[in-house]
């Protein structure tokens, strides 16, 4: 389970982009759970995203599927990062460099 933090300025509207991206990344819509939404796509048996504490975080649990080729975990991880900067609003890189800011 891994938290981002959300750039300021799109916290307001956290909880329908959660969504949204999912349609834009994967290409699905996701299952509504207790607590926020779930996929499952290629090399992800389950894809959990949660809203964080006052929407200035998502929360993000994955199980992974190893049987799969890596043509697919390629193209997994490529729609994963590509949701995360959409939901984050920060670049993989700008989170790198602030989950080592924050260690």
């Amino acid at each position: 389970m891994q938290e981002y933090p959300i750039k300021r300025g799109l916290t307001k509207d956290l909880e329908t982009r959660i969504v949204t991206e999912f349609k834009t990344c994967f290409g699905l819509e996701p299952e509504k759970t207790a607590k926020g939404h779930r996929i499952t796509f290629g090399a992800l048996k389950r894809l959990d995203v949660t809203a964080g504490a006052g929407g200035k975080s998502v929360i993000i649990d994955t199980e992974s599927d190893m049987s799969v080729s890596d043509e697919v975990i390629i193209d997994t991880n490529k729609r994963f990062r590509k949701y995360l900067d959409a939901v984050t609003g920060f670049s993989t890189k700008e989170r790198v460099k602030r989950a080592k800011g924050s260690e």
